[in-house]
């Protein structure tokens, strides 16, 4: 029988696939990458023609020793790393370091890893697109000329281990904008009044000030309020007008990358990284109780909301059988075409529609179970009608003053039963229902209200708004705000606060050199305009080694200049109340790999250190007078332990379940 060698990157995928493939095939992972470029240089050939110097990632000889065995034995080999630019250029990696030129081999990609789909990519396969090798190779050459360049600079005039990153250094301006926004942000007062009003059988409902004589009112002081409400004393409320509609609310399109990310931590409270990793473990196969190890969603990595003809029939045919025909859409939601979609693949969605969050739950942990249902959800709800609400809007006129009323029934719920949208969860109406209303009902006014507000800066970033406005000025592509946002916290550029994003201290020297020295890197349209050329690479339109030829002169000679204009940046730590024992300064908050410490300002002639001591504000549960503090071992895990150590041995990994201290004025 002749011999059929398969090259994935994940053992996990390689399990699964090798369930569906049987006996004649033998499955294999390289563990991602088998080659990169050298860590301890820049591995680029600037001299001749940008040309890239790769080796072999180190620790993986054993591997690809056991990987050269089964291919030497293969007849046939078939590279099935992911479909995007990634998996191509580690397939082509595959062909060159194992010389696959020799050997019958081919590419092969799917979407997902079911039966069909791999058979299928089998009867498909192809030969490596190098088109798409050569937009992952600018793209990586890009992104190491600028950390090569700009790292060592940041290093001499910020402080050593800092690096630029050409994505995440248009992030961080991002968030740096944003600060600066809120912090040059001027609240401006304004008033919304309000009436109170009674009808028939004790029925009531509220009415708002919008208007008089007919003109559109603002009131922004409370010298106007008090004024609004004594010229509405006594004054008869009239109904003027009374209209009643439908409003429809459209069903959610299916997820892409970025709109996953987006409400997994709108609403699981996510990471962008926790949701991608959870993501691959659904993707690439799960052990699934009666039916083995099978992948539970389609490719992760995508900006594309098409799904395929199969797919959609089997939504549909679910959605018939469980629901019933009125809850099926004639024509499913399509998103805007724009240009910068790649169309390559589908949507995130469930490979077996037949396999409900219920089904899979004994065999998911619970996080894994929790994105599953969301993508399961979301799905599912793209293909059914839209939600249906029955509107009444109400005019009523009082002493020359305008007031409106409404009110919204839902009176079809379509795909509402399946996912609720965000602000339809936390919907808030003053008034349920105001049918009982006639142009013939006399309200009785049994109050005006009038309630001070202030306009309210731009909200800080957090991880899932980050990725919204990445994705909308068209900077980075599905597989890069994951890592992008990963970096620049690791990196303690951004601290990360109640699910908010904070530029730090350190952060904002980098962000500030950034943007004097290298403004067209950190130019967010610019950005934008690369990415459109990497695509344009990705085409077979443009040559990935002009777009480097075009990029180089103008970052060497940005560097250069940097160089020698820019001074040294001190970065002023925050202080903290502890005196140093060995020199008497008062120590200052720094990051170090495992977060936060104390160090002394006097480095390097004072290198006295401390780890940080954080409270909960708890007594310690064991002996009642200790204070509960927040500890870190040696390798950043994060526990908790009684300030009266040693006297008191409590520990533990998590937090006591005791009531917060309230300290006393």
């Amino acid at each position: 029988m002749a011999k059929n060698l398969v090259i994935v990157e994940s053992p996990a995928k390689a399990k699964t696939i090798k369930k569906f493939l049987g006996a004649g095939y033998e499955v294999i992972a390289s563990n991602g990458h088998v080659r990169d470029l050298p860590k301890s240089s820049m591995g680029i050939d600037v001299e001749h023609d940008f040309e890239p110097k790769y080796i072999t990632i180190r620790g993986k000889g054993t591997l690809l020793a056991d990987i050269r065995k089964e291919v030497k034995k293969a007849d046939k080999i078939y590279l099935a790393t992911d479909p995007d630019r990634e998996g191509e250029a580690i397939s082509w990696h595959l062909y060159e370091f194992f010389k696959l030129n020799e050997k019958n081999c081919s590419r092969i990609t799917f979407n997902e890893i079911t039966k069909n789909a791999i058979k299928n990519s089998i009867k498909q396969a192809r030969d490596i697109d190098m088109d798409l090798v050569d937009a992952q190779q600018a793209r990586r050459v890009l992104d190491r000329l600028v950390g090569y360049k700009i790292s060592p600079l940041l290093w001499a005039k910020v402080k050593s281990g800092l690096s630029a990153g050409r994505v995440q250094s248009v992030a961080l301006r991002i968030i740096a904008d944003r600060e600066a926004e809120i912090a040059a942000f001027v609240p401006e007062e304004y008033w919304y009044i309000d009436a109170m009003l009674d009808g028939p059988s004790g029925k009531h409902f509220k009415a708002h000030l919008t208007g008089k004589d007919g003109k559109k009112i603002d009131i922004t002081s409370e010298k106007q309020a008090n004024a609004v409400r004594k010229a509405l004393e006594g004054a008869a409320f009239t109904i003027t007008d009374i209209k009643h509609g439908e409003r429809r609310r459209k069903a959610p399109l299916p997820f892409t990358t970025s709109t996953l990310q987006q409400e997994a931590s709108k609403l699981l409270n996510f990471s962008t990284q926790k949701t991608m990793q959870l993501a691959q473990q659904l993707y690439e196969g799960v052990d699934v109780k009666g039916h083995g190890t099978i992948g539970l969603i389609t490719y992760l990595r995508t900006d594309s909301t098409r799904i395929s003809e199969e797919a959609d029939k089997a939504a549909r045919e679910y959605i018939e059988g469980a629901f019933g025909k009125k809850y099926l859409s004639e024509k499913p939601a399509e998103a805007k075409s724009e240009k910068k979609i790649q169309d390559a693949h589908e949507a995130i969605r469930p490979s077996y529609i037949d396999l409900t969050p219920d089904e899979v739950k004994d065999s998911l942990q619970r996080d894994q179970l929790r994105l599953y249902k969301l993508i399961w959800k979301r799905f599912v709800a793209s293909r059914m009608e839209q939600a249906v609400y029955d509107t009444i809007n109400i005019k009523l006129d009082a002493a020359g003053y305008t007031f409106t009323a409404g009110a919204a029934t839902l009176s079809f719920d379509g795909f509402m039963s399946v996912y609720k949208l965000d602000d339809e969860q936390n919907r808030d109406e003053d008034n349920k229902d105001l049918s009982w209303i006639t142009k013939d009902t006399r309200p009785v006014c049994a109050g005006i209200e009038a309630e001070q507000h202030f306009t309210q800066p731009p909200a800080h970033f957090n991880e899932g708004s980050l990725v919204k406005t990445l994705e909308e000025l068209g900077i980075g592509r599905p597989s890069t705000y994951a890592p992008t946002i990963t970096t620049i916290i690791a990196r303690h550029y951004v601290a990360k606060e109640n699910k908010n994003l904070y530029i730090t201290e350190l952060g904002e020297a980098v962000n500030n050199i950034m943007t004097k020295s290298f403004p067209g890197i950190v130019d967010v349209n610019f950005t934008a305009t690369m990415e459109g050329l990497l695509d344009a690479v990705g085409n077979g339109e443009v040559k990935w080694k002009t777009v480097i030829e075009n990029f180089f002169p103008d970052l060497e000679t940005a560097v250069e200049a940097a160089n020698k204009e820019l001074e040294k940046v001190n970065i002023k730590y925050e202080e903290s109340d502890i005196i140093c024992d060995q020199c008497g300064s008062r120590m200052v908050i720094k990051y170090g790999p495992h977060g936060k410490f104390l160090a002394c300002p006097n480095f390097p002639d004072c290198r006295n250190t401390k780890p940080l001591i954080e409270k909960t504000g708890q007594k310690c549960p064991k002996c009642g007078t200790g204070d509960v503090l927040i500890m870190k071992t040696k390798k950043g895990r994060r526990f908790y332990g009684c300030s009266n150590h040693p006297d008191c041995d409590f520990v533990s990994w998590q937090k006591p379940d005791v009531p917060v201290v309230e300290e006393q004025s």
